[in-house]
Protein backbone atom coordinates (compact mmCIF):
# COMPACT_ATOMS: atom_id res chain seq x y z
CA UNK A 1 0.00 0.00 0.00
CA UNK A 2 1.25 3.04 -0.45
CA UNK A 3 -0.21 4.89 2.12
CA UNK A 4 -0.13 3.66 5.93
CA UNK A 5 -1.46 6.12 8.48
CA UNK A 6 -5.15 4.80 9.06
CA UNK A 7 -7.44 7.84 10.14
CA UNK A 8 -9.72 7.90 12.46
CA UNK A 9 -13.41 7.39 10.83
CA UNK A 10 -15.81 10.20 11.35
CA UNK A 11 -19.54 9.60 12.14
CA UNK A 12 -21.73 11.65 9.62
CA UNK A 13 -25.17 11.99 9.95
CA UNK A 14 -27.45 12.71 7.01
CA UNK A 15 -24.88 13.05 4.88
CA UNK A 16 -24.69 12.42 1.01
CA UNK A 17 -24.82 8.51 -0.02
CA UNK A 18 -21.74 7.89 -2.71
CA UNK A 19 -22.16 5.66 -4.96
CA UNK A 20 -18.51 3.88 -5.94
CA UNK A 21 -18.31 2.36 -9.73
CA UNK A 22 -15.78 -0.55 -10.04
CA UNK A 23 -15.73 -2.51 -12.80
CA UNK A 24 -13.51 -5.53 -12.52
CA UNK A 25 -11.71 -8.19 -15.26
CA UNK A 26 -9.62 -10.89 -13.86
CA UNK A 27 -8.10 -8.49 -11.24
CA UNK A 28 -7.71 -10.92 -8.69
CA UNK A 29 -4.31 -9.58 -7.96
CA UNK A 30 -5.63 -5.95 -7.08
CA UNK A 31 -9.23 -6.10 -6.17
CA UNK A 32 -9.35 -7.06 -2.55
CA UNK A 33 -6.64 -3.82 -2.04
CA UNK A 34 -8.74 -1.80 -4.21
CA UNK A 35 -11.87 -2.68 -2.07
CA UNK A 36 -10.06 -2.21 1.26
CA UNK A 37 -9.23 1.63 0.06
CA UNK A 38 -12.77 2.05 0.09
CA UNK A 39 -13.70 0.36 3.14
CA UNK A 40 -10.81 2.64 4.96
CA UNK A 41 -12.85 5.63 3.93
CA UNK A 42 -13.17 8.41 6.82
CA UNK A 43 -16.57 8.86 5.41
CA UNK A 44 -18.59 5.68 5.25
CA UNK A 45 -21.69 6.81 3.64
CA UNK A 46 -20.91 5.07 0.75
CA UNK A 47 -21.93 1.76 -1.48
CA UNK A 48 -19.68 -0.16 -4.16
CA UNK A 49 -21.20 -1.22 -7.02
CA UNK A 50 -18.18 -3.52 -8.58
CA UNK A 51 -19.45 -5.24 -11.87
CA UNK A 52 -17.11 -8.42 -13.00
CA UNK A 53 -16.78 -8.49 -16.47
CA UNK A 54 -17.01 -12.54 -16.82
CA UNK A 55 -13.65 -12.56 -14.88
CA UNK A 56 -11.76 -16.24 -15.55
CA UNK A 57 -9.89 -16.00 -12.54
CA UNK A 58 -11.17 -15.62 -8.45
CA UNK A 59 -12.09 -11.96 -8.90
CA UNK A 60 -15.73 -13.29 -8.12
CA UNK A 61 -15.39 -14.70 -5.15
CA UNK A 62 -12.89 -12.24 -3.73
CA UNK A 63 -15.24 -9.60 -4.38
CA UNK A 64 -18.16 -11.57 -3.07
CA UNK A 65 -16.49 -13.01 -0.07
CA UNK A 66 -15.93 -8.94 0.97
CA UNK A 67 -19.46 -7.96 0.05
CA UNK A 68 -20.63 -11.11 2.52
CA UNK A 69 -18.79 -8.53 5.59
CA UNK A 70 -20.11 -5.47 4.21
CA UNK A 71 -23.56 -4.98 2.91
CA UNK A 72 -22.11 -1.45 1.37
CA UNK A 73 -20.60 -3.55 -1.21
CA UNK A 74 -22.31 -4.70 -3.72
CA UNK A 75 -21.14 -7.26 -6.61
CA UNK A 76 -22.82 -8.10 -10.05
CA UNK A 77 -21.66 -10.67 -12.25
CA UNK A 78 -21.91 -10.84 -16.13
CA UNK A 79 -21.86 -14.03 -18.02
CA UNK A 80 -20.20 -13.02 -20.93
CA UNK A 81 -17.18 -10.18 -21.11
CA UNK A 82 -18.82 -6.55 -22.62
CA UNK A 83 -16.16 -4.44 -21.68
CA UNK A 84 -15.36 -1.71 -19.17
CA UNK A 85 -17.89 1.17 -20.57
CA UNK A 86 -20.70 -1.38 -20.28
CA UNK A 87 -19.88 -2.68 -16.67
CA UNK A 88 -19.45 1.38 -15.55
CA UNK A 89 -22.73 2.02 -17.50
CA UNK A 90 -24.14 -1.29 -15.29
CA UNK A 91 -23.11 -0.38 -12.20
CA UNK A 92 -24.34 3.76 -12.64
CA UNK A 93 -27.43 1.76 -13.66
CA UNK A 94 -27.92 0.09 -9.92
CA UNK A 95 -26.36 3.55 -8.43
CA UNK A 96 -28.21 5.09 -5.52
CA UNK A 97 -26.11 7.68 -4.79
CA UNK A 98 -26.70 11.32 -5.01
CA UNK A 99 -22.78 11.38 -6.19
CA UNK A 100 -21.15 8.72 -8.02
CA UNK A 101 -17.39 8.40 -8.49
CA UNK A 102 -15.02 5.83 -10.31
CA UNK A 103 -12.25 3.38 -9.06
CA UNK A 104 -10.74 0.85 -11.19
CA UNK A 105 -10.37 -2.71 -9.97
CA UNK A 106 -6.35 -2.08 -9.73
CA UNK A 107 -6.22 1.69 -8.51
CA UNK A 108 -6.84 2.94 -4.60
CA UNK A 109 -7.91 5.98 -2.69
CA UNK A 110 -6.41 7.69 -0.18
CA UNK A 111 -8.53 7.40 2.91
CA UNK A 112 -9.77 11.12 3.29
CA UNK A 113 -10.67 10.97 -0.31
CA UNK A 114 -14.05 11.24 0.05
CA UNK A 115 -14.36 13.35 2.74
CA UNK A 116 -12.46 15.57 1.61
CA UNK A 117 -13.86 16.16 -1.85
CA UNK A 118 -17.66 15.41 -0.42
CA UNK A 119 -17.10 18.37 1.91
CA UNK A 120 -16.03 20.40 -0.71
CA UNK A 121 -18.51 20.03 -2.94
CA UNK A 122 -21.20 20.50 -0.23
CA UNK A 123 -19.51 24.00 0.82
CA UNK A 124 -19.03 25.27 -2.50
CA UNK A 125 -22.51 23.76 -4.19
CA UNK A 126 -20.18 22.50 -7.18
CA UNK A 127 -21.49 19.27 -8.96
CA UNK A 128 -17.83 17.91 -10.56
CA UNK A 129 -14.58 17.92 -8.56
CA UNK A 130 -11.24 15.64 -8.73
CA UNK A 131 -7.43 15.86 -7.59
CA UNK A 132 -4.48 15.25 -7.99
CA UNK A 133 -3.08 11.53 -7.64
CA UNK A 134 -0.08 9.75 -7.76
CA UNK A 135 1.31 6.89 -10.26
CA UNK A 136 2.38 3.59 -9.01
CA UNK A 137 3.39 0.24 -9.79
CA UNK A 138 1.90 -3.19 -9.76
CA UNK A 139 3.47 -4.29 -6.69
CA UNK A 140 2.04 -0.25 -5.13
CA UNK A 141 5.47 1.35 -4.74
CA UNK A 142 4.66 5.21 -5.48
CA UNK A 143 6.42 5.98 -9.05
CA UNK A 144 8.11 9.28 -9.26
CA UNK A 145 5.46 10.83 -11.02
CA UNK A 146 2.32 12.74 -9.89
CA UNK A 147 -0.38 14.59 -11.59
CA UNK A 148 -1.60 17.78 -10.46
CA UNK A 149 -5.01 18.65 -10.78
CA UNK A 150 -6.50 22.27 -12.05
CA UNK A 151 -7.49 24.28 -9.29
CA UNK A 152 -10.73 24.86 -11.94
CA UNK A 153 -11.48 23.38 -15.05
CA UNK A 154 -13.64 25.12 -17.54
CA UNK A 155 -15.91 23.03 -20.33
CA UNK A 156 -13.65 24.95 -22.90
CA UNK A 157 -9.96 23.61 -21.36
CA UNK A 158 -11.58 20.19 -20.90
CA UNK A 159 -12.60 19.51 -24.53
CA UNK A 160 -8.86 20.37 -25.22
CA UNK A 161 -7.80 17.14 -23.40
CA UNK A 162 -8.29 15.09 -20.91
CA UNK A 163 -7.27 16.88 -17.12
CA UNK A 164 -9.64 14.96 -14.97
CA UNK A 165 -8.23 11.29 -13.57
CA UNK A 166 -11.29 9.02 -13.87
CA UNK A 167 -10.34 7.63 -10.51
CA UNK A 168 -10.17 10.87 -8.81
CA UNK A 169 -13.56 12.03 -10.23
CA UNK A 170 -17.12 12.76 -8.36
CA UNK A 171 -20.31 14.40 -10.15
CA UNK A 172 -23.15 15.46 -8.26
CA UNK A 173 -25.70 12.91 -10.14
CA UNK A 174 -28.88 14.29 -8.11
CA UNK A 175 -28.68 17.79 -10.00
CA UNK A 176 -27.01 16.20 -13.51
CA UNK A 177 -28.64 12.77 -13.74
CA UNK A 178 -27.05 9.68 -14.63
CA UNK A 179 -23.92 10.40 -17.00
CA UNK A 180 -23.57 6.67 -18.71
CA UNK A 181 -20.00 6.42 -20.84
CA UNK A 182 -20.52 6.17 -24.61
CA UNK A 183 -19.47 2.59 -26.16
CA UNK A 184 -16.10 4.23 -27.91
CA UNK A 185 -13.03 2.15 -27.37
CA UNK A 186 -10.94 4.63 -25.67
CA UNK A 187 -11.44 7.94 -24.04
CA UNK A 188 -14.68 6.86 -22.41
CA UNK A 189 -13.97 8.75 -19.38
CA UNK A 190 -12.81 12.22 -21.11
CA UNK A 191 -16.56 11.65 -22.81
CA UNK A 192 -17.81 11.74 -18.99
CA UNK A 193 -16.18 14.26 -17.71
CA UNK A 194 -16.67 16.64 -20.83
CA UNK A 195 -20.57 15.71 -20.57
CA UNK A 196 -20.37 16.50 -16.69
CA UNK A 197 -18.84 19.67 -16.88
CA UNK A 198 -21.56 20.91 -19.74
CA UNK A 199 -24.73 19.43 -17.79
CA UNK A 200 -23.25 21.39 -14.84
CA UNK A 201 -23.27 24.94 -16.70
CA UNK A 202 -19.64 25.31 -13.99
CA UNK A 203 -16.44 24.86 -14.12
CA UNK A 204 -15.17 21.57 -11.95
CA UNK A 205 -13.13 21.96 -9.03
CA UNK A 206 -9.74 20.62 -8.48
CA UNK A 207 -8.06 19.52 -4.96
CA UNK A 208 -4.46 19.88 -5.17
CA UNK A 209 -3.85 17.39 -3.11
CA UNK A 210 -2.75 13.70 -3.72
CA UNK A 211 -5.89 11.67 -2.91
CA UNK A 212 -5.99 8.69 -5.76
CA UNK A 213 -2.96 5.97 -6.68
CA UNK A 214 -2.94 5.07 -10.11
CA UNK A 215 -1.39 1.60 -10.75
CA UNK A 216 0.38 1.71 -13.99
CA UNK A 217 0.20 -1.74 -15.51
CA UNK A 218 2.93 -3.73 -18.62
CA UNK A 219 0.75 -3.94 -21.40
CA UNK A 220 -1.68 -1.41 -20.55
CA UNK A 221 -3.76 0.43 -23.39
CA UNK A 222 -3.30 3.37 -21.70
CA UNK A 223 0.79 2.65 -21.70
CA UNK A 224 0.98 3.20 -25.41
CA UNK A 225 1.11 6.77 -26.50
CA UNK A 226 1.25 5.91 -30.61
CA UNK A 227 -2.53 5.16 -29.76
CA UNK A 228 -3.21 8.46 -29.18
CA UNK A 229 -3.54 9.91 -32.47
CA UNK A 230 -6.41 7.25 -33.44
CA UNK A 231 -8.35 7.49 -30.41
CA UNK A 232 -8.32 11.24 -29.90
CA UNK A 233 -9.42 11.61 -34.00
CA UNK A 234 -12.00 8.98 -33.54
CA UNK A 235 -13.20 11.26 -29.74
CA UNK A 236 -13.18 14.00 -31.73
CA UNK A 237 -14.74 12.58 -35.28
CA UNK A 238 -17.21 10.00 -34.01
CA UNK A 239 -17.75 10.98 -30.68
CA UNK A 240 -18.51 14.81 -31.03
CA UNK A 241 -19.64 14.35 -34.87
CA UNK A 242 -17.52 16.80 -35.95
CA UNK A 243 -16.40 17.54 -39.40
CA UNK A 244 -13.00 15.90 -40.21
CA UNK A 245 -11.95 19.38 -40.85
CA UNK A 246 -12.68 20.55 -37.47
CA UNK A 247 -11.68 17.39 -36.05
CA UNK A 248 -7.99 17.46 -37.58
CA UNK A 249 -8.09 21.31 -36.05
CA UNK A 250 -9.31 19.67 -32.44
CA UNK A 251 -6.72 17.27 -32.97
CA UNK A 252 -4.06 19.45 -33.49
CA UNK A 253 -5.04 21.40 -30.05
CA UNK A 254 -4.69 18.88 -28.34
CA UNK A 255 -1.48 18.01 -29.26
CA UNK A 256 -0.47 21.59 -28.17
CA UNK A 257 -2.37 21.12 -24.86
CA UNK A 258 -0.90 17.57 -24.69
CA UNK A 259 2.87 18.06 -25.29
CA UNK A 260 3.34 21.89 -24.12
CA UNK A 261 0.48 22.48 -21.60
CA UNK A 262 -0.17 19.65 -19.68
CA UNK A 263 3.86 18.45 -18.40
CA UNK A 264 3.30 21.87 -16.35
CA UNK A 265 0.80 19.51 -14.16
CA UNK A 266 2.94 16.74 -14.14
CA UNK A 267 5.62 16.79 -11.49
CA UNK A 268 8.06 14.37 -10.11
CA UNK A 269 8.29 13.20 -6.64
Amino acid sequence: MPYEEKKKHINYTETPLVSVITPSYNSAAFLSECIQSVLQQTYTHWEQIIVDDASTDTSVEIAQNLADKDARIKVIQLSENKGAAFCRNKATETAQGDYIAFLDSDDLWHPEKLAKQIALMEKQRTSVCFSSYVHIDEAGNPLKKRVVALPSLSYQKQHTNNYIGNLTGIYHARSLGKIFSPNIRKRQDWAVWLEAIKKSGQVAVGIQEDLAFYRVRKGSMSSSKVKLVKYNFQFYRNYLKYSWGKSVVCLLRFFWEYFLVRPKYIKKL
